[in-house]
């Protein structure tokens, strides 16, 4: 079949299969990954021509795959719960309500500065395994805690695991070696890694215009969604402290990447940005005047929550009276660890050492680029059942509280491996579907080529989506930009445009696709007990996906050919008129609400 339109119909089947029945008939993925594997799998035997062999070498990757994922939900699971049990979480609660008890300010400051922190050091969705749970036993709902944690995944990702996205993504994608590009680099007079800097240098330039409103809308989304009155109103409130937020961290990001790399934006502009606004929201600037809360437990829509709930876990013994220090130890020791093993370059190769301490399965089945490895100890998995060791000893806990802590995250993790042991072979089935014998790209390859051919001199508004799709799949904005680099890199040049500003377009739409990659979704709802909602979670985070890939694609076309009668033009005006709309829409709503008798509301 050499159809370009009907194979691109068949690549996005089996992903439009799974987005319908999660989003739109509220299966739970425990239900619709198998199906959607089932389809993928048919799909690469009959069009593809993927050998059963292949497709079987897929599927074992996929499961390798997944049981890493389950390794670092684990890790979460037990940090969580030493924390709880222990007691220190009563304690960190007891610190933020001191600098505000407001949820959207906790919201900005948990998820989106220390969020971005943690995503700069580690990456992979460790920060929505750290952000969440900390959230819910902070007393945020768990659907709201795992949303919190996936809608921040979006502006830090593409320099998250120091640079990982950019380094090997978009470095090892393109390929140094590619035709065209030493032309293209001797044209710029630059090497490849200067080359690659560059393309990370424009890909901050977009997240940090893009991400400017990422914390006021997930405040939005937060009291519109969660909030007592379902009022997003409410979020504009603290629409000063959320673009002070942004640009606390962005602005820091920014120019660690122009002065310095892509490796350390994310690490920096998080860390600098924390530190900033914990420091002047201590002292009340621009603290909101009105504090919002959830409303009242009993009030809560039953899927809102999950297995795990704020308080659940009981303290097993006397907690110890502790300082604030002490409290935050094990996060602050958690995020030294990860900073260390990624950047002290003989600890990193230690950690990754094959035969060692890195388990390498590479060839499997015979099938020639189908590999997996598992990290033991690199692993952020590890690193927190680490802390959560040393935590026992800091907080001084008996036994009794230590079972406790095995028991209770034990119980947790078990819930969430069915839909974990298909979605991620079924993501591994398509990215491998270049392995068969009809000659075909692989799946994603073939659909980006047909939305391309469709779209012609549009492309570099485009091209974000792409990288959205990628992240969609793979679960990765690394394994999206090693997919799609070069293919986007080569397109632009077919049709005369700037290749380093829709690759960045490519980085950037990769990482706001982060929010709704279905196994990010399912491994962070696993820190929560949250199991069975992963339909609930996308319609509120695909707003952010579609924000920042219409945002992005915006900003990479009027770089490339500047305002005029235009698509970028006419879609940088729609979303801002909408966005406008929206929110005249909120106010007039939360209004009417607050006229309406209590009983009506």
């Amino acid at each position: 079949m050499d159809n370009l339109a009907v194979l691109s119909l068949l690549a996005i089947a089996p992903i439009l299969l799974a987005g319908i029945l999660l989003a739109g008939f509220r299966w739970p993925a425990k239900y619709a990954m198998p199906l959607s594997y089932v389809v993928a799998l048919g799909i690469a035997w009959a069009v593809w021509e993927m050998q059963p062999t292949a497709l079987v070498a897929a599927s074992l990757e996929g499961l390798i795959v997944a049981a890493t994922l389950l390794y670092i939900v684990f890790g979460a699971l037990l940090l969580l719960s030493t924390v709880t049990v222990s007691g220190a979480m009563d304690r960190i609660k007891a610190g933020f309500n001191h600098i505000s008890p407001d949820r959207r300010i906790q919201a900005i400051i948990i998820g989106w500065l220390f969020g971005s922190f943690i995503e700069g050091a580690s990456g992979f969705g460790t920060p929505a395994a750290v952000v969440a749970p900390l959230l819910l036993a902070m007393g945020f709902p768990a659907m709201a805690a795992v949303s919190v944690g996936l809608m921040i995944q979006s502006t830090p990702v593409s320099f998250g695991a120091v640079g990982t996205p950019i380094v090997v993504g978009v470095g090892n994608g393109m390929g140094e070696n590619s035709p065209g590009m030493q032309e293209r680099i001797g044209e710029l007079g630059v090497t490849y890694p200067e080359y690659v800097a560059g393309i990370g240098f424009q890909t901050a330039l977009i997240h940090m215009a893009v991400g400017i409103l990422i914390p006021l809308l997930l405040v939005c989304l937060l009291t519109g969604f969660f909030g007592e009155k379902r009022n997003f109103a409410l979020g504009l409130k603290v629409w000063p402290f959320a673009v002070y937020a942004s640009l606390a961290m962005t602005i820091p990001s920014v120019t660690v990447a122009y002065l310095i790399g892509p490796e350390f934006p994310s690490l920096i502009g998080g860390l600098v940005g924390l530190t900033l606004v914990m420091f002047t929201s201590s002292k009340g600037f621009l603290m909101p005047k009105e504090t919002f809360d959830f409303g009242p437990r009993s009030a809560w829509e039953e899927r809102w929550m999950g297995r795990i709930a704020p308080g659940e876990v009981k303290e097993t013994g006397e907690a110890p009276k502790m300082t604030l220090v002490r409290a935050w130890s094990p996060y602050v020791i958690l995020a030294a660890l990860l900073v260390m093993t990624r950047i002290i370059d003989p600890l990193t190769a230690f950690l990754t050492n094959p035969g060692i301490t890195r388990l390498s399965f590479q060839n499997i089945l015979g099938v020639e680029g189908i590999n997996a490895d598992v990290d033991l100890f690199y692993s952020p998995g590890f690193i927190m059942i680490l802390v959560s060791a040393i935590a026992y000893l800091i907080y001084r806990m008996n036994g009794t509280q230590i079972a406790e802590t095995w028991k209770v995250s034990g119980r947790q993790i078990a819930a969430t491996a069915v839909a974990l042991l298909f979605a991620v072979p079924m993501v591994r089935v398509l990215i491998q579907s270049g392995s068969n014998e009809s000659g075909l790209d692989s799946m994603p390859v073939v659909l980006a080529q047909g939305v391309a051919t469709m779209a012609g001199d549009s492309w570099p508004f485009f091209a974000p989506f792409i990288g959205a799709l990628g992240a969609f799949v793979a679960g990765s904005n690394t394994l999206a930009n090693l997919t799609f680099a070069q293919f986007q890199w080569s397109t632009a040049n077919t049709i005369g445009v700037s290749p380093e500003t829709v690759v960045a377009a490519q980085a950037a739409g990769g990482a706001g696709g982060n929010p709704i990659a279905i196994h990010n979704i399912v491994a962070a709802s696993a820190t929560v007990g949250l199991f069975n909602r992963e339909g609930d979670i996308i319609r509120k985070t695909a707003w952010i996906t579609l924000y920042y890939c219409i945002a992005a694609g915006s900003v990479a076309y009027l770089a490339i050919h500047g305002f005029g009668l235009n698509i970028g033009t006419g879609a940088l005006i729609l979303l801002i008129a909408g966005l406008i709309g929206l929110g005249f829409w909120a106010v007039r709503r939360g209004d009417a609400r607050a006229l309406r008798p209590p009983t009506q509301r």
